[in-house]
């Protein structure tokens, strides 16, 4: 991999193929988002952090771990769980031990919303998604995204 910095510039394949799978992902995203607010009055980011908090054992996490988690911001994770804590799907509680830490929490009514959302949301990625791929393509597809997803790649 070239250094950061580096001088050379994309050809004009990796660029058309770059170009492509921003197209992609928007469109999937784009459709995704509008079938969970069409049916569950949910957005895709408040799904992503009742996902995150139910993956946990302990249905909580950081308010920073979560940001990270949902690839959003310090503050536009506050203000998302600000919106989901009015509407009774995350609590917000002190960390234990540390006095400034604060921690989001899964309610009950989060975790229902949740798997009715889900429904949802997991039909919509098999069909515009996974349905996309044919026999070992998405096997493939999914080792190079992991590949350009691994924090190794760049420190």
């Amino acid at each position: 991999m070239p250094e950061s910095g580096s001088s050379r510039l994309p050809t004009r394949v990796e660029l058309g193929v770059w170009r492509s799978f921003l197209r992609a992902h928007a469109r999937i995203t784009r459709v995704l988002e509008a079938e969970l607010i069409a049916e569950q009055r949910l957005s895709l980011a408040a799904y992503d952090v009742l996902v995150q908090l139910a993956e946990t054992p302990s249905m909580r996490m950081r308010m920073t771990e979560l940001a990270d988690a949902v690839l959003l911001s310090r503050s536009g994770v506050t203000r998302l769980v600000d919106r989901l804590e009015r509407a009774g799907l995350v609590g917000r509680e002190r960390a234990d031990g540390d006095g400034r830490g604060i921690v989001a929490v899964l309610t009950p009514l989060g975790a229902e919303r949740l798997r009715s959302a889900s429904a949802t949301h997991l039909a919509g990625v098999a069909e515009h998604f996974g349905e996309s791929f044919g026999p070992g393509e998405l096997e493939a597809f999914g080792r190079t995204c992991d590949r350009l997803a691994a924090d190794d790649l760049y420190p």
